[in-house]
């Protein structure tokens, strides 16, 4: 297995396993308060956008032309592995709190996990890291803040 494939795979399917699948929950939540449509919405993220997903690297990593055909599976397979299991893991809390708690859990820990990987990412690049912790963490926060009102629009227009 290759670095960059790996490096591909895994920071691609964390940051859109997270930030989909908070998205989805606050918009959910904020919509409908129900926990059977979020736990519904996470577990679709979890397969049909994690398969989504490799399937863009995958065609993204061919039109490059730059990798062998190894790098690109590699690439393409670990995206569907990290998608899939970052947007799972907010299943747990879903089930085990209160669901409003749950989405605020859910958030926090989301929002930890892309500030350390945009850490570690900012360290490699010989970047400022509060420079790439807050771009990523600023562009996570819209996707929220956007979604929830979203959920609030659609449960009074059709709720």
């Amino acid at each position: 297995m290759t670095r960059d494939s790996f490096r591909t795979g895994v920071s691609f399917g964390l940051t859109s396993g997270i930030i989909t699948t908070l998205g989805l929950m606050v918009g959910l939540e904020s919509g409908t308060s129900s926990r059977l449509a979020v736990l519904g919405g996470i577990l679709t993220i979890a397969i049909a956008d994690a398969f989504s997903d490799a399937l863009g690297i995958h065609i993204c990593e061919e039109s490059e032309n730059a990798h062998t055909t190894r790098e690109i599976w590699e690439s393409t397979i670990l995206t569907f592995i990290s998608k899939f299991v970052f947007a799972s893991i907010f299943i747990v809390p879903v089930l085990l709190l209160d669901l409003s708690t749950a989405v605020v859990v859910s958030v926090a820990f989301g929002f930890s996990v892309i500030a350390i990987a945009s850490y570690f990412i900012a360290r490699r690049q010989g970047a400022k890291p509060w420079k790439v912790v807050g771009e990523h963490l600023l562009i996570a926060s819209v996707v929220i803040v956007a979604t929830h009102y979203v959920g609030v629009l659609v449960a009074r227009i059709c709720g």
